[in-house]
């Protein structure tokens, strides 16, 4: 898994590539709560997961609790086929807020 964080106006923007499994959940998990406990909303871009196991699931979940219990709005972009195939099947399409853009979320900030 890569996995890069850059400050865009007024978000991060975590970029996710690769498999996002056991081994590399805990770095996933650990830079998006450092992201939202630093008090910025955050947009996770899944455009090129190839893999995203229960365990990276788990790390996108505490990121949505966290940022929900510090008001701070999160999201998920550019979702790739495979990890929109988890996420439907554990019905989190639903609850995650899905993006197609950065704009998208950037009008959701205003």
């Amino acid at each position: 898994m890569e996995c890069n964080v850059t400050s865009e106006s007024g978000f991060d923007l975590i970029k996710l590539s690769g498999e996002v499994d056991l081994q590399f959940s805990p770095q996933l998990r650990e830079k998006i709560l450092g992201c939202l406990k630093a008090g910025h909303p955050l947009l996770i871009d899944l455009a090129k997961v190839s893999y995203i196991d229960s365990s990276g699931i788990a790390s996108l979940v505490e990121g949505f609790q966290t940022a929900k219990t510090s008001k701070l709005q999160y999201g998920l972009l550019n979702i790739s086929s495979t990890a929109m195939q988890v996420l439907t099947l554990t019905r989190l399409d639903k609850i995650f807020d899905l993006y197609s853009s950065t704009d998208q979320f950037k009008q959701k900030l205003q």
